[in-house]
């Protein structure tokens, strides 16, 4: 059974950085290197947003909203996928997970809150 787990998430000042981290389980090495990947963003009485994608090649997909500010990477060796979320700004708070598939907004796991104060 497929199982995503993120982390990282906090609170933090508009401006600052944080990192998060989903790691996947249930997955063969050769699943998971062929899967495309997504993080993706529900904020307090809003519907899912869709963040960011990568795909089993490299390719990256960002949401214009967090464009030149948030970047996705992956270690297959460890079942992990990344976002790097910078530049912070307070409609950046959301919960934020990981979902198989490209272009992906189906939460699985618990997901990570990340709160942006001004």
């Amino acid at each position: 059974q497929v199982q995503l787990v993120e982390s990282g998430g906090g609170m933090v000042q508009a401006g600052g950085s944080l990192r998060l981290s989903c790691v996947a389980s249930g997955f063969t090495f050769s699943e998971f290197t062929r899967s495309h990947m997504s993080w993706a963003r529900q904020a307090p009485g809003k519907g899912p947003e869709w963040v960011s994608s990568m795909t089993m090649t490299g390719a990256t997909y960002y949401a214009d909203s967090v464009k030149g500010r948030f970047s996705i990477s992956r270690d297959n060796d460890k079942f992990t996928m990344y976002l790097n979320l910078n530049n912070l700004k307070p409609e950046d708070t959301a919960l934020y997970y990981c979902a198989r598939g490209d272009l992906a907004t189906l939460r699985t796991g618990q997901g990570t809150q990340v709160t942006v104060s001004s």
